[in-house]
Parts: C-alpha cells; sequence; structure tokens
C-alpha cells in the first residue's frame, strides 16, 4: 500500500511515484498505489493515512 500526495515538492524530481506504477505494472505485479490530491509531504500527510497502512499490513500478516 502506497499513498502518495500530489502536492508533494519531491513527487516529480525525486520520488517518481510513476515511474513505480510503470515498473509494477509491466512486471505483472499487483500494486496499491493512491495518489491523494493536495496532500504533501508533511507529519500530517503520514498521520492521515496511518492506521490505514497498520491494518492493511496487518491484514496481509495474519493471510
Amino acid at each position: 500500500l502506497i499513498d502518495q500526495g500530489t502536492a508533494d515538492g519531491f513527487l516529480e524530481e525525486q520520488l517518481k511515484t510513476h515511474l513505480l506504477r510503470e515498473a509494477c505494472d509491466r512486471a505483472g505485479q499487483p500494486a496499491t498505489i493512491r495518489m491523494q490530491d493536495g496532500y504533501d509531504h508533511s507529519y500530517y500527510f503520514i498521520s492521515t493515512f496511518m492506521a490505514e497502512h497498520v491494518a492493511w499490513h496487518a491484514g496481509r500478516l495474519k493471510g
């Protein structure tokens, strides 16, 4: 599970999340990549989605 803010100042030059999506598509690797409109790279962004990430990973660990 990947959440990426669309207003992240690092998105285009450093993070390049679109390249990860393209690589997953080419490899046939399922990926949940969610672009979150208006969010940047701040603590508030991370804290907004943290509970979802913990639940997502816990669900996969439990099978």
